[in-house]
């Protein structure tokens, strides 16, 4: 059985579609939209994000409280910082990570307020 409804008659509704074409983002920000949500596809850096929840923290405590190598907490920092999602800044030989604003933990609540429904 077929969950999606269908028209009865193929017929294109004018009014509709102008409406739904003035609302729809150009191509490039659909594409970063998409990157984006990419990032949050990986359970590994959603780990990551719920520690930097907590607080700022270096790459050896995250490899730590995470039960994993720096090289491969490195590497997933690197994704998350190129996508803006978290920030460091240096401190002597140690760089400390936390998440760059607000809105990540935003996406991440919305995230799990939707699942749990």
């Amino acid at each position: 059985m077929n969950d999606v409804e269908c028209c009865e008659e193929n017929c294109i509704h004018a009014e509709l579609l102008k409406k739904a074409r003035e609302k729809m983002p150009d191509e490039d920000e659909l594409y970063d939209l998409a990157e984006l949500f990419k990032v949050f596809g990986d359970s590994t850096r959603i780990r990551i994000l719920f520690v930097l929840f907590g607080s700022e923290v270096c790459v050896c405590d995250l490899a730590e409280t995470l039960n994993m190598t720096q090289s491969a907490v490195s590497h997933q920092l690197k994704i998350l910082k190129q996508a803006k999602l978290v920030s460091s800044r240096r401190e002597g030989k140690s760089v400390f990570y936390s998440l760059a604003d607000e809105h990540v933990r935003t996406i991440i609540d919305q995230g799990r307020e939707h699942i749990e429904e």
